[in-house]
């Protein structure tokens, strides 16, 4: 907080909770090979059954996105020979949007029984289809922060708050933050998703000139 005979700024911030609706996961496939073709192969048959699954427990086309294909050597060192190739690993990840939260944890599971043991589960991220009106309650909420804030240090000036000068977003409206990432899939069964609440933030800055 800074203050001169005029003016007077202070920042604000605040936050604002609601059930989430959108789930979105992040599907990773490996396949580890003796040669590049039986690696890519393997790789891209493991990527198709999961989506299929997917599909058939109605997520939707636009929902799934393929993304970071990648096939590399995979190298290890021996004394007197140096650096060989041991196998190559083929590799890609799937982002996929779920809408229909109470069916989550069936949709996972499916998903990880279709790629079997290629499948890695490297974490999923609980928020909105629509954040607007959330964000709009947090943006509120810093507002609401920074008057107070500034009314109180106008009181103990023996003064009070004019006209707005200035509204600065300091740092944006953040977005939720993401579960913890699970690196493999141990098993099949069904693992509880909980929806619980999701929460965003806001900060600003405010000038006003001082009556």
């Amino acid at each position: 907080m800074t203050e001169n005979p005029r003016t007077i700024s202070v920042s604000g911030s605040g936050s604002a909770e609601a059930a989430p609706d959108l789930l979105t996961l992040t599907v990773g496939v490996e396949s580890r090979r003796d040669n590049v073709a039986a690696a890519y192969g393997d790789a891209g048959k493991a990527a198709t059954a999961v989506t299929a699954a997917l599909r058939d427990r109605g997520v939707a086309d636009r929902d799934i996105t393929t993304s970071g294909l990648n096939v590399r050597a995979e190298v290890t060192w021996q004394e007197g020979q140096g650096q060989t190739v041991s196998g190559y690993l083929a590799s890609s990840t799937l982002c996929v949007r779920i809408r229909a939260l109470a069916a989550s944890s069936d949709i996972i599971a499916a998903a990880v029984a279709a790629g079997g043991d290629d499948v890695r589960l490297q974490g999923l991220v609980l928020g909105f289809a629509d954040s607007s009106s959330v964000e709009a309650r947090a943006r509120e909420a810093a507002w609401n922060d920074a008057l107070n804030t500034a009314q109180h240090y106008a009181a103990l000036a023996g003064t009070s708050l004019g006209k707005v000068i200035s509204v600065t977003q300091q740092s944006g409206v953040q977005p939720p933050v993401p579960m913890a990432a699970m690196q493999r899939a141990a098993a099949t069964e069904s693992l509880s998703v909980e929806a619980g609440q999701s929460s965003m933030s806001a900060a600003i800055g405010v000038v006003w000139e001082l009556a």
